[in-house]
């Protein structure tokens, strides 16, 4: 029985490879699949989310080949189960990155910034949360965006890259400084210095300075920054000169974690000059812009809507 379960199993994959299986046949393996993948022991303090990163492992595997092939759903269960079953035989020679003591941070309603250890600095944005070890181990120095927005400033070394995972997205550089914005919608990469390389869901882009990626629909594209974006503002005072209320509620969406309602859309076009201290409440900023324009910005919980 054993020997004719295998056998099926392999006549199913060959055939697939070639893309000639049938729908119920293509269903038949992503249910044994799923199924193996759910028999593997995940630790997901140590490991992360496992559908991110069974997904991650397969887009990996498909850029280093460099195959332009349909996606098959299955691969990404036989392959996260395939690496954990090497895991539990000592294959993969990784044992400190996996027994890595990882640490998450939170924000609460104002942004606040850690050090790693190995000097680089992030830079939280308020309601956001972020992964890291105690100490960095192994040939790369990996970390995890779980929610919301950073800024990154990276300590330049070549022999270990820095690795980020926000969402379905992996952002890899050397030394340099640059915005992760992290939402259910999208993610956004943008680069201030250096060179970063985004790659996710098989895709892959190198941005420079003014440039960034944005992760949308399963889609990866490359894109010009706002210049306004440029700027550490999480640690830096900010004038935001003769501009209109809709770039100065950008920033205050991406610096405090929050989103705006509003009825008139016209208001967005309200010119205006703002002063954003580094370390400012969003309650201290909302009362002058409500000085400014006449308008009544209120904050209700991680949304502020206009009375």
């Amino acid at each position: 029985m054993i020997k004719r379960i295998k056998h099926s199993l392999e006549f199913l994959l060959d055939k697939s490879s070639r893309e000639k299986t049938s729908m119920a046949e293509e269903n038949l393996l992503h249910d044994f699949a799923f199924s193996e993948y759910q028999k593997s022991e995940w630790d997901n303090d140590l490991m992360g989310n496992p559908e991110i990163e069974s997904q991650n492992m397969y887009d990996e595997i498909q850029l280093r080949i460099g195959k332009k092939r349909s996606f098959r759903p299955y691969l990404k269960y036989i392959t996260a189960a395939s690496i954990l079953f090497l895991l539990g035989l000592g294959f993969f020679l990784r044992p400190n990155v996996l027994n890595q003591k990882q640490i998450t941070f939170k924000t609460s309603s104002i942004p606040q910034s850690i050090q790693l250890s190995d000097g680089s600095k992030i830079y939280l944005a308020a309601n956001s949360s972020f992964q890291y070890p105690e100490k960095f181990e192994g040939d790369q120095r990996t970390v995890s965006l779980v929610k919301g927005n950073a800024f990154f400033e990276v300590a330049k070394d070549k022999q270990h890259p820095f690795i980020i995972h926000s969402g379905e997205i992996k952002t890899r550089v050397v030394g340099t400084s640059f915005h992760i914005q992290l939402s259910k919608l999208n993610c956004k990469v943008i680069v201030v210095t250096g060179k970063v390389n985004v790659s996710g869901k098989g895709q892959s882009v190198d941005l420079v300075p003014n440039q960034k990626a944005l992760f949308e629909s399963q889609k990866l594209t490359k894109q010009q920054a706002d210049k306004a974006f440029l700027i550490n503002w999480y640690n830096e005072d900010v004038t935001l000169e003769q501009t209109t209320l809709k770039q100065v509620i950008t920033i205050l969406q991406y610096k405090y974690g929050v989103s705006f309602e509003y009825d008139d859309k016209q208001v967005l076009a309200t010119p205006l000059t703002v002063f954003i201290k580094k370390d400012a409440t969003l309650e201290n900023v909302l009362e002058q812009i409500n000085y400014i324009t006449n308008l009544k910005f209120k904050v209700y919980g991680e949304i502020v809507k206009v009375d």
